[in-house]
């Protein structure tokens, strides 16, 4: 019984979210926005370095975090074929 009323709560928590309207945000400060815009109008390419700069810090924490996964799933496996290897013996 719980388990059917949590999945009717999420389902119904995320339709409700969908009629939910969001107003359109631009999350870069006004310097950096000022500063990127006049550069592009000036014939500049500073405005694609800043967003690769982004790019790249958006990628950071997942090359990390997978990282460490892959490592993790290695070792553990390794563990698995050792402990095989003393149980057949």
């Amino acid at each position: 019984m719980k388990h059917i009323t949590r999945i009717l709560s999420i389902l119904a928590l995320s339709l409700s979210l969908q009629f939910v309207s969001v107003p359109e945000v631009e999350a870069q400060c006004p310097m950096c926005r000022m500063s990127a815009e006049s550069n592009l109008k000036n014939g500049g390419t500073d405005g694609k370095g800043l967003n690769n700069g982004i790019l790249y810090m958006l990628i950071t924490p997942y090359l990390l975090v997978g990282v460490m996964g892959y490592i993790w799933w290695r070792n553990r496996r390794q563990e698995g074929e050792e402990e095989e290897l003393v149980a057949f013996e």
